[in-house]
């Protein structure tokens, strides 16, 4: 398997696992233990998303694709950010 990316937090491993998933890309995060060792160990670099190498270039493709998604809000969004007066 290979590192596909290294995410930030427990929090965007997981959410970036179940995008992976939904394209059919299986992937294993590493490293989610060790978040409790913090102090003792270096704060970067423990987590990883790894995937197999045939999947390596799509969940790159797909990991960019949601990085550079935007949020779609609804009209009923927006007139619920609305002030009332």
């Amino acid at each position: 398997m290979l590192c596909a990316y290294e995410p930030a937090d427990l929090a965007e491993a997981e959410l970036l696992k179940q995008v992976l998933w939904a394209q059919h890309i299986r992937c294993h995060i590493s490293g989610q233990y060790l978040q409790g060792a913090m102090g003792e160990l270096p704060v970067h670099g423990l987590l990883g998303l790894w995937v197999h190498p045939d999947d390596l270039g799509l969940a790159h493709e797909v990991i960019d694709s949601w990085q550079k998604a935007e949020p779609m809000v609804s009209e009923d969004d927006e007139q619920a950010c609305e002030p009332p007066f």
